[in-house]
């Protein structure tokens, strides 16, 4: 099942290349340094094979920071719009994090959990069925 996402402006375009929907996960988190860097609530993304992502149209500006935990966290955007397209942890291993946003159809992949859920703002639902 191919999954696609863009930025805003197109000029970043990927295809991920899944067997089936399982192979992701998506979730919020309710951490600050999610909260900051989306400008939001929660930061929502999807966890993924980093095989199955293929960037088909542009490249993506990398920004490394410390997590706030003295690791590593690498984010890549679009140098144009600005759009965050994913991001992974030096210990993320073989996945990475899709920003749900970028995602063209992102009902295809919805919430399966939250994480940081200390941190979450207690005006927000809880997921369905979790």
């Amino acid at each position: 099942m191919i999954h696609h996402g863009s930025c805003y402006c197109k000029e970043i375009q990927y295809d991920i290349d899944l067997a089936s929907s399982e192979e992701a996960r998506t979730s919020l988190c309710h951490c600050k340094n999610c909260k900051k860097w989306t400008g939001s609530a929660f930061g929502i993304t999807t966890k993924i094979p980093r095989s199955a992502l293929s960037i088909t149209h542009g490249r993506t500006v990398e920004h490394i920071s410390d997590n706030g935990s003295g690791t590593k966290l690498y984010r890549e955007f679009c140098g144009t719009c600005g759009s965050g397209i994913l991001e992974y942890g030096e210990n993320a291993g073989d996945s990475t994090y899709i920003t749900y946003g970028s995602l063209d159809s992102p009902e295809e992949l919805p919430p399966k959990g939250e994480f940081f859920c200390k941190f979450k703002d207690q005006w927000l639902p809880n997921i369905p069925g979790e």
